[in-house]
């Protein structure tokens, strides 16, 4: 890692993107790009998430910004005080080149350090040559008995020590998230429906039950929609991942989990008096539906489009809400429509009034994974135990 790649990522997270950062630094937005992928290579921590068509800082990106910020400040005070203005280009001064600069000038022996680091003395002093020609000053006086620093190496000593103590920080962290991920587990999954949702059921049953067989090897479930699913097990953020879709992509092996039918469910009155003519009955009441990323959505379109035609479809008023406890209750208490799982409603205290729909319609779960036999090993326990009552 070097000076000017952590300056260039202290301004992307201050400046909250790449192109305001490029802009501020006066770089090209490629340059301040890959200072952007070296540093989350460094320290194994994305700085960002893709959010649609824009780039968020990642929640630990944030936790980690003050620290950068630090390691900028002392940056600053080391080329102050090496006589550079704040204007002047940050010189390609590796940390690891700093690091030995703090060895020798405790040593007071470009040897002796040498050989501690397991290094030619040549190597070394063409470094710490190389070093001084970039701060544009004299780091060590040279005598029969050794070096000595000079006084501003003395002054520039502790802000570098103080420099790589955050560099440490952030590196430690990183190890230690390493460690985690190598022995962690992680399912993506569809967002449950609601406590007695069978997503739901399935999930606690899996976190049980794996965490009684395999308490050193711990399971992280994390849930999203359809299509953010397939994009991190595309990247690898995901191991498996169970989707409410029937299909298993290209790429994937997988196997079918369960099906539930799905209802039409809303106002009794509006069903008993309109149910026999659904595109009446779907024109009289608004309908709610989760997001196109989602497979239930795409199960409630096509109900949709097998139902009614072109100038039907025009009629209806369809209310986009990501959160199906809130459809329940918008269909519960306010009058709505919506294709839900008849599992999801069939707890509820006081259900709405449902139509099943025809077997065409169902909510499907699967579980996928990438191609492999270990993953297929996985995927095939991850199923048993999902459909398995942990023992109490």
């Amino acid at each position: 890692m070097d000076l000017a790649t952590i300056v260039l990522v202290d301004a992307v997270l201050r400046e909250g993107g790449i192109r305001r950062a490029a802009t501020l630094a006066g770089r090209a937005p490629s340059s301040v790009s890959a200072a952007v992928k070296r540093f989350e290579q460094a320290v194994s921590m994305p700085l960002f998430r893709r959010e649609e068509t824009t780039l968020v800082l990642t929640l630990e990106a944030r936790s980690r910004a003050d620290d950068v910020r630090q390691a900028t400040t002392g940056i600053a005070g080391i080329l102050a005080l090496a006589g550079k203005a704040a204007t002047d280009p940050v010189p390609p001064i590796g940390l690891v080149a700093l690091d030995r600069f703090v060895r020798v000038a405790r040593s007071g022996s470009i040897r002796a350090t040498a050989k501690a680091l397991g290094l030619g003395q040549p190597q070394l002093t063409r470094q710490m040559a190389d070093l001084e020609r970039h701060l544009g000053i004299r780091l060590f006086e040279r005598s029969h008995g050794g070096i000595l620093s000079t006084a501003t190496a003395e002054r520039i000593i502790p802000l570098v020590e103080a420099l790589l103590d955050i560099w440490a920080r952030l590196t430690h962290a990183s190890a230690d998230r390493f460690r985690r991920d190598v022995a962690t587990w992680r399912l993506g999954a569809v967002m449950p429906l609601g406590p007695e949702s069978e997503i739901a059921r399935m999930l606690a049953a899996l976190t049980a039950n794996w965490h009684r067989a395999r308490p050193r090897q711990p399971l992280f479930i994390s849930s999203t929609t359809a299509d953010e699913l397939l994009a991190g097990l595309r990247s690898r953020r995901f191991d498996a991942a169970l989707l409410d879709v029937a299909e298993i992509p290209a790429d994937c092996d997988g196997r079918l989990v369960s099906q539930t039918p799905l209802v039409l469910a809303g106002p009794a009155s509006a069903l008993s008096d309109l149910g026999g003519n659904l595109p009446r009955l779907l024109a009289a009441c608004p309908i709610a539906v989760p997001s196109v990323r989602s497979g239930l959505r795409r199960e409630a379109a096509r109900f949709l489009d097998d139902t009614l035609d072109e100038a039907e479809r025009r009629r209806i008023t369809l209310v986009e809400v990501d959160s199906i406890p809130v459809i329940i209750n918008l269909v519960r208490q306010h009058g709505y429509l919506s294709v839900l799982p008849q599992s999801s409603l069939a707890r509820v205290h006081r259900p709405p009034a449902m139509i099943r729909l025809g077997p065409a319609y169902r909510q499907s779960l699967t579980l996928v994974w990438p191609r492999g036999a270990f993953a297929a090993e996985i995927g095939e326990l991850m199923i048993s135990m999902m459909k398995t009552t942990a023992a109490a």
